[in-house]
């Protein structure tokens, strides 16, 4: 598949919406440093730092579907205690619908705490995990009220995906009684199963996407080779009646099975910091890309993007679209990518000034670019050596330019923009105005079009300030993004000239 046809892909997914059941868990850390060994045992002495509470298992799911745009509600059980609220808090923070969660008074919400070692206030290393958990089924009554809630939200969503952990709740009853539910309302079954030797209780769902370990646990042998998964996958495709396997092969890549399938697809090398939360990641991008209209082979290969980026970072963690998008275009154009979140652009930044580089900022919507768009950012390339683009977002474009706008959506637009070579760095701001990216970015140019002069430039006393400077670039006669449009509506419906 074609770079251009994921980007498309990409930046088309919209906003689906997920019916996630499954076992949603609370993770804790304490982070400490390590200064001194106890005078009580031969072990480390922790001076805790900070403690930080993440979703876990289905919550992760959740974290992933929202920050890819996705909507997505909660089925589960949860608590009675402290732990369910701080859960509950984290979700509904995120933007997660928590209403199908329910709490149970004699059941601790599931708790994973880590406790992470520091070396030097930086260098992280866990040192133990205390698990907080109750494994044993529900009871009937609490078992119709979940598939009560399920049944109703059916209607109103895109995909449903079942996220198994083995802690008691997806037991085969209830999930044969799920995916028989979903068959009948017309939607899909995504399963992200646990270490088992029998899944016959995911008999008849759409797809599952179980790991290396897990499918050889499940097929009664090892998968080592290529050949080994492509048969592994033949033998749950035929006994579980499924429509997909998706066998995820870590630095591999993964294995995809249908009825007219069987693809390895594979990925990129990584530098792996923590595949915790990987396959979580898989299920939310899969659900996601599925949801949005793409088929099998383009859902596999962007879930293999995302969980790639995911094991590079610490502990469990969320994939933006963006990042997807910069790593496509970086992959294709062999280099670095351009598009960053604001704290992550300021590392790079730190860099470019560590070599004596003068560093450039403008920003705008740019929501159809046209040559004066161009003219423009080669003006900016001229005032220095690294050009940063401040791109507002969708929701900051429709505050300055109405509703009606942007024609073109802010993924489509930063990819657009980072095939410029006249842009080195892109982020996408909130935002109606730049101050507050300004200050982040600290640019020691400053430009903006000569229709500012009058305006007043934002961010030009900060800029100043520090010693920098403003320019003001010259405007193409004609050209703008409002012009362009304003001339395509008024050539809505008018016959076309050309023979």
């Amino acid at each position: 598949m074609s770079y251009t046809d994921l980007l498309k892909a990409v930046t088309n997914l919209g906003s689906p919406k997920i019916l996630l059941v499954g076992d949603f868990m609370l993770d804790s850390y304490i982070y400490g440093d390590a200064l001194r060994i106890s005078p009580e045992a031969p072990v480390q002495v922790l001076k805790v730092v900070r403690r930080e509470y993440a979703g876990g298992g289905a919550s992760s799911v959740a974290a992933d579907v929202v920050t890819l745009g996705g909507k997505c509600f909660c089925v589960g059980v949860a608590g009675d205690d402290d732990n369910a609220r701080r859960l509950l808090g984290i979700l509904e923070d995120i933007g997660a619908e928590t209403g199908g969660l329910l709490k149970i008074n004699n059941r601790p919400t599931i708790t994973k705490e880590r406790v992470i070692g520091l070396a030097q206030h930086r260098h992280r290393q866990q040192l133990l995990r205390v698990d907080d958990e109750c494994t044993e089924p529900l009871s009937q009554e609490q078992y119709k009220c979940l598939a009560d809630v399920f049944k109703a939200q059916l209607p109103a969503c895109d995909i449903v995906c079942l996220q198994d952990y083995n802690k008691g709740m997806l037991v085969p009853e209830f999930c044969q009684e799920l995916i028989a539910l979903a068959k009948q309302a017309g939607k899909k079954v995504l399963v992200d199963p646990p270490l088992d030797s029998d899944y016959s209780k995911f008999t008849g769902a759409s797809l599952i996407t179980p790991n290396r370990k897990e499918s050889s646990h499940a097929v009664g042998f090892e998968i080592e080779t290529i050949a080994d998964a492509e048969k592994a996958s033949g033998i749950l495709l035929e006994q579980l009646q499924l429509e997909a396997v998706v066998i995820t092969l870590d630095k591999e890549g993964a294995f995809l099975r249908t009825a007219t399938t069987a693809q390895h697809v594979k990925t990129l090398p990584r530098n792996v910091y923590d595949v915790t939360g990987a396959g979580d990641m898989m299920l939310a991008m899969l659900a996601v890309a599925l949801a949005a209209g793409c088929d099998a082979e383009t859902a596999l290969q962007l879930a293999n993007i995302a969980s790639g980026i995911e094991v590079e970072k610490f502990g469990v963690a969320t994939v933006s679209v963006d990042e997807i998008v910069n790593e496509i275009i970086s992959t294709h154009k062999g280099k670095t990518g351009k598009i960053h979140v604001a704290e992550e652009l300021v590392r790079h930044l730190d860099y470019h000034r560590q070599q004596q580089q003068t560093i450039v900022f403008t920003n705008g919507c740019f929501d159809v670019l046209h040559r004066g768009h161009i003219e423009y950012l080669n003006f900016c390339k001229k005032q220095g050596d690294i050009v940063v683009l401040g791109l507002n977002s969708d929701g900051s474009v429709r505050q300055l330019k109405g509703p009606e706008r942007p024609i073109n959506n802010q993924h489509d637009r930063a990819a657009v923009l980072a095939g410029l070579e006249s842009v080195d760095y892109i982020t996408i701001f909130e935002e109606p105005d730049p101050l507050n990216i300004i200050m982040k970015v600290c640019p020691d140019v400053l430009v903006k079009g000569a229709d500012w002069a009058e305006k007043g430039v934002i961010g030009r006393e900060f800029v100043e300030a520090r010693g920098g400077r403003v320019e003001l670039a010259p405007l193409v006669d004609g050209k703008s993004s409002t012009a362009t449009i304003k001339k395509l509506k008024g050539l809505n419906g008018k016959p076309s000239q050309e023979r």
